[in-house]
């Protein structure tokens, strides 16, 4: 038993869309994710490898008990709120969820002996930035409260590693994409604002059309690029990542990417070569605070982690996310039929 209890991991937010596929690769890895989810965003369908309790990390009391019965030896903490126009209206909300939520887990963590964890930041610390690709060493100066919020969490995370000696891998991605090949879990969010699963959804006649926002970018095509990493790939990252601390590994500062770019026009146009289906686009003004091309230098993560993405083509990358999209119609419209019978 106390050989199990040292694979346990706490995954908060496991009942997301990067959560979960990271707990099906903890799964395969050996370990035994516990999901803790407070539903807002997630989805109970999504916890399948590991047992699930609903809360918050805002709980201390529950974070204890959680502690207290599994004993994990490490986080994986992916629970925040992500959306970035509705952190431009709403900034106490996500300093409130994340950031605090953030302290109240980490307090927890200290208080039951839980010396680890890895937490999933984003390329929005970065801002504007000045070169790409953008390296680790780039100059971190977000734009956005949500971008605001993951930095200070790292900061947070660094002054507890000087102070209490509690070791974090922070690890940057750009976009994560895609769905699980299996095609037992993947990408659901309402809203839905993720670029891929908006265009699929226009060409599977679920809304009227995809908008396009700036077609006046300095770009090849007019439009705004994205380095885009399939969700599994970013999920092995995470499990390196916890590997690495569980080894004794020093506390790390990763991007997660592929180096390579892919414009809006250039995603529209892999959706319609593979669903055969002309894809309805409408036109719209540049949003605030989007930068024309954002690609990472992820060459450390995989000097650090012997980390490579295998699934981040962009062909595999819409193949899995179509064949996700397509299962859930198919689950809707016998769930329709067995309410009509």
């Amino acid at each position: 038993m106390k050989d199990a209890k040292k694979k346990r991991i706490l995954v908060t937010g496991g009942a997301g869309y990067i959560g979960s596929h990271a707990c099906k690769a903890l799964s395969r890895a050996g370990f035994h994710p516990v999901t803790l989810d407070n539903l807002i965003y997630g989805h109970e369908w999504a916890v399948k490898w590991g047992p699930f309790i609903r809360g918050d990390i805002h709980d201390g009391r529950l974070l204890d008990r959680v502690f207290g019965f599994f004993s994990p030896a490490a986080v994986i903490h992916f629970a925040a709120f992500a959306y970035v126009g509705e952190s431009v209206t709403d900034p106490e909300k996500y300093y409130e969820n994340n950031v605090a939520g953030t302290l109240s887990l980490l307090s927890a963590m200290r208080r039951n002996g839980c010396p680890s964890i890895v937490f999933s930041s984003t390329c929005a610390t970065y801002g504007d930035p000045h070169r790409v690709p953008i390296s680790e060493d780039h100059p971190q100066q977000p734009i956005n409260p949500y971008g605001r919020s993951k930095f200070m969490i790292e900061q947070i995370l660094k002054d507890f590693e000087d102070a209490y000696g509690v070791l974090y891998a922070a690890l940057r991605y750009f976009n994560a994409a895609g769905g699980d090949p299996d095609v037992e879990i993947g990408e659901d969010h309402d809203p839905e604002t993720h670029l891929i699963p908006l265009v699929i959804q226009a060409a599977l006649g679920l809304r009227q059309c995809v908008e396009v926002f700036g077609s006046d970018y300095p770009t090849p095509d007019g439009t705004a690029v994205r380095d885009y990493i399939h969700v599994t790939d970013l999920a092995q990252a995470h499990v390196r990542a916890l590997q690495h601390l569980l080894d004794g590994g020093k506390s790390l500062r990763l991007n997660l990417g592929t180096g390579k770019g892919h414009s809006v026009r250039e995603i529209i146009r892999a959706v319609e070569e593979e669903t055969g289906t002309k894809v309805p686009v409408q036109k719209a003004s540049r949003r605030a605070g989007d930068p024309p091309l954002l690609v990472a230098d992820a060459a450390r993560a995989a000097e650090e982690l012997c980390w490579k993405p295998r699934y981040s083509d962009m062909r595999t990358i819409v193949k899995t996310a179509l064949r996700w999209h397509r299962s859930r119609l198919v689950l809707h419209d016998t769930a329709a039929v067995e309410r009509r019978a």
